[in-house]
């Protein structure tokens, strides 16, 4: 009945296998509509990477709730906008957050996007609408309304400008689309959220016949006339736009309504060559680890050396697998922890069979003394596994609030790697050891098994 089991398992690890050897040896393959590729980080595939720091005066204070916002904004707006797979957007204190862009060829696209806020403002004009195009000053920062007043004279020109007032920011849109008019005109169709669609049936009800702008990073995008309260909750932005502008439009307003101004104040590009260089190195690294951890199993185990080598090569292809199917961005740290697993992965070996060889010089039958051996290792295979777990969700964390990606990236992949050892440890080693050594006279062939 044993026997049987273990046959079933085989046949599911061969297909696991065979999937994820197609997984691993082809690129850019498709499962389910999804593009399956190795995804690799900033270090190795170059790219951008940009400080983005909050345009306020330094004595603003700035909410921990609106960074954390702004950073899910601009990581929603580099993909969506850009097509940047892989972007990585992390805090980096307080003020700022991080930016990397991999793989990003045109740097001045990339950041010319992330320079723009994307701040819209609904802005009451009065019975005076300035023209579409118009750069204004208005009387919004963060949610607040500035020192300027209207008349406040500016400094450089010596003109005097009008502060006009913010009735609502792009905080309260709930949906944004394109739409078609019935003349043919593309059109920003938008939904308020509760509270902003009160505030904008309150302003049109008191304000029939006035103009309200709307306003995008300060440039009057259009100037509609209040003909009639608006009370449902939505509205349209039209600006003699095409369907290109309209859908860029469209990007800005579901990613880039951002709470925070924010500047770039620093920029770096990574060249591929710096990149390809590292990754064949570490390659060649990893290649040379594994290789010389299977000459070691097999010459010092034996058989069960070279069934746990087959368990180790199933491992690492299950895992790479894995890396490009969730997917998994791989940095330089991140390689280093899946190296760092493949020891993992070794150790569980070491443990079970230097217990198997204690239970086979005790006189154990081959069949009994593998599940004995596998039980005794269980503990220190489950605690020690367990304990880097824990470790990797630590770092993770770190990695995550001090916006440190590359301690993300070894943690990650580490973890995985950890999981999948388990994995093989529990149902692939053992089941190989299995298959193959039940149908083995112990007593005729002492030597396979280094006794």
């Amino acid at each position: 009945m044993k026997q049987r089991r273990y046959y079933r398992f085989f046949v599911i690890i061969l297909v696991l296998l065979a999937g994820a050897v197609w997984i691993v040896a082809t690129e850019n393959s498709t499962i389910f509509g999804r593009e399956i590729y190795t995804h690799l980080g900033l270090d190795l595939v170059g790219g951008v990477q940009a400080l983005l720091e909050a345009d306020v005066p330094a004595d603003a204070t700035i909410d921990s709730n609106s960074m954390d916002t702004a950073r899910i904004i601009i990581e929603n707006r580099v993909n969506g906008l850009l097509g940047v797979g892989e972007a990585s957007v992390q805090k980096a204190g307080e003020r700022r957050i991080v930016v990397e862009l991999p793989g990003e060829q045109n740097p001045e696209q990339a950041l010319s996007t992330l320079k723009e806020t994307g701040l819209l403002e609904f802005v009451d004009m009065g019975m005076d609408p300035v023209p579409a195009g118009t750069i204004i000053q208005t009387d919004f920062v963060l949610g607040n309304a500035d020192s300027s007043q209207p008349g406040d004279a500016d400094a450089s020109s010596g003109e005097v400008q009008q502060t006009w007032h913010t009735i609502m920011t792009g905080a309260d849109l709930k949906e944004v689309g394109v739409t078609i008019s019935q003349f043919k005109e593309y059109q920003v169709a938008f939904e308020l959220t509760s509270e902003g669609g009160k505030l904008f049936a309150d302003y049109t009800t008191n304000n029939v016949g006035g103009y309200l702008a709307i306003v995008l990073d300060k440039t009057v995008i259009s100037t509609p006339r209040v003909n009639t309260p608006i009370t449902g909750g939505s509205g349209l932005i039209s600006g003699d736009f095409d369907q290109e502008e309209a859908n860029k439009l469209s990007v800005q307003l579901r990613y880039g309504s951002l709470p925070v101004p924010l500047k770039v104040i620093e920029t770096r590009s990574i060249g591929p060559t710096l990149g390809q260089d590292s990754l064949q190195k570490s390659l060649k690294a990893g290649a040379i680890g594994l290789g010389v951890v299977i000459l070691f199993m097999a010459l010092y185990y034996r058989l069960p050396g070279v069934l746990a080598d087959f368990a180790l090569i199933t491992y690492a292809l299950l895992t790479f697998a894995l890396f490009k199917l969730i997917p998994v961005t791989l940095t330089l740290p991140g390689i280093a922890g899946f190296v760092l697993s493949i020891g993992m992965a070794v150790d569980a070996n070491v443990l079970i069979f230097e217990r198997l060889k204690e239970e086979l010089k005790q006189g154990k039958s081959l069949h009994y003394a593998i599940d004995l051996a596998w039980n005794r290792a269980w503990p220190s295979i489950r605690d020690s596994n367990f304990s880097t777990l824990i470790t990797c969700a630590i770092l993770f964390w770190f990695g995550s609030a001090f916006g440190a990606s590359i301690i993300k990236g070894f943690a990650v992949t580490l973890a995985l790697g950890v999981g999948v050892s388990l994995f093989t440890a529990v149902t692939v080693t053992r089941t190989y050891l299995h298959i193959v050594m039940d149908n083995i006279k112990l007593s005729d062939r002492h030597e396979w098994f280094g006794l």
